[in-house]
């Protein structure tokens, strides 16, 4: 019954001989193919001299391929001593890696490289996104400020109205120095207001502008067709929108709202009291006393609310890297772990061959021992010991005394084992 496992394990081994070298050919044409795009995908130069260097490593790869796991196929399942078996692995392990150095991430390359470089345009696509909202919001930020800005010219302005009709402040009517101040404080005030609105319209116009790149450079990202033509019209996109994004971190109001905010105190400048009678301007002295400070404290409030917009962070430096698709598959390897994982499976596949062949041959020899000696023995070997015992005879030895005296010496050997419990010392063979 072993003979006969035996016997259809070395017929399956024959048989399978042919099918592994036609399997070990078509993995290493394959992942000669798929390097070969993937070849192509880095390398500059004219059409003719990529072609040809890239078909010349790709057929580099394939014979490098199909000569190393043919030698494994070949020499692994034969070695049986454990420090053979483990260099052999060691080797086995070193040619995996070079493997997978020199074609598995070209391979890969081939397989995902569109999908990594559209995935490298669709985060540079977030990240810049996230920039022109950052720029729109810091230029706009200065915008939170004309509520105060307008109530505070309209109140100026509605005391001017007041005094130069009903004498609110002095108690006397007409446009003296009181009303004089308070216009130009509601003037200045004013020239501000319509400088921030002016900033808004430009700030929109911008913003707008931005938004139609990034329109843009979405269709580009999700658009059929080629990836190349659409990345390089992507790249032009971005260095459109960097401009966009620097016009708009420029056009912030914000510090020309703190200079006035600061003129507004720093520069004040009272007009000398023109009321004839000593009382009348004694008390616009003191109107304007207090116009300087209510402009005082109204200064020190847009200084503040302007210093806090100033220390918003800006926009940073973003410069878009274009990326080949070698490239872009390296750094987005986690993304693409299926593409990965083919790629090196057609370069890897054949251990698994090889070790299957291992254990088989290993399973053979092991039934192979088990066997008695005339079923294990050979013709060849059958042969041999013919030629062996033709020369023994041709010198006068006679064969069934010396068999006798070697059974003889066997069975002493075993005699002296069983009563000492030790291993016998063998002589010296007869």
């Amino acid at each position: 019954m072993a003979l006969g496992a035996s016997h259809r394990l070395q017929d399956g081994i024959v048989a399978v001989e042919t099918m592994t070298r036609f399997a070990l050919a078509v993995l290493a044409l394959a992942s000669g193919v798929y390097t070969y795009l993937g070849v192509r995908s880095i390398l500059d130069g004219s059409a003719t001299s990529v072609f040809f260097a890239a078909i010349i490593y790709a057929s580099a790869v394939s014979v490098a391929i199909y000569a190393f796991w043919s030698y494994m196929a070949r020499f692994y399942p034969h070695v049986t001593g454990a420090a053979g078996r483990g260099a052999m692995i060691g080797v086995m392990a070193l040619g995996c890696m070079m493997i997978i150095a020199m074609s598995s991430w070209l391979n890969a390359a081939a397989l995902a490289g569109s999908a990594a470089l559209e995935q490298h345009l669709a985060e540079t696509l977030e990240d810049y996104t996230a920039d022109l909202d950052q720029a729109h919001q810091n230029a706009l930020a200065a915008q939170s400020l004309l509520p105060d800005i307008q109530r505070t010219q309209e109140r100026f302005q509605r005391l001017s109205d007041q005094e130069r009709e009903t004498g609110a402040l002095t108690g006397t009517t007409g446009a003296g120095s009181v009303v004089q101040l308070l216009s130009q404080m509601a003037a200045q005030l004013n020239e501000l207001q319509t400088n921030i609105t002016t900033s808004r319209e430009r700030v929109t116009t911008l913003f707008d502008e931005g938004r139609k790149h990034l329109e843009t450079m979405r269709t580009l990202v999700s658009a059929p067709g080629a990836i190349d033509p659409r990345a390089d019209q992507f790249s032009a996109e971005v260095v459109a929108l960097s401009g966009v994004i620097t016009s708009l971190e420029q056009t912030s109001i914000a510090p020309s709202v703190k200079r006035a905010a600061d003129d507004l105190s720093l520069g004040f400048i009272a007009p000398v009291a023109d009321g004839q009678a000593a009382d009348l301007a004694t008390r616009q002295d003191q109107v304007m006393e207090t116009i300087r400070s209510s402009v005082a404290a109204q200064s020190k409030v847009l200084s503040q609310a302007a210093d806090e917009i100033l220390a918003r962070p800006p926009v940073a430096d973003r410069r878009f890297v274009p990326l080949s698709s070698a490239e872009a598959v390296l750094r987005y390897a986690g993304d693409f772990i299926p593409s990965w994982a083919g790629a090196i499976s057609i370069d890897l596949l054949p251990a698994v061959l090889v070790f299957m062949l291992s254990i088989v041959h290993a399973s053979l020899r092991r039934q192979e021992q088990s066997l008695p000696f005339a079923e294990r023995i050979t013709a060849a070997e059958l042969l041999e010991a013919l030629q062996v015992q033709k020369a023994l005879m041709a010198n006068g030895v006679d064969i069934e005394t010396a068999l006798a005296e070697a059974e003889q010496r066997e069975q002493s050997n075993i005699a002296s084992f069983d009563l000492s419990g030790k291993t016998p010392r063998k002589g010296p063979p007869a």
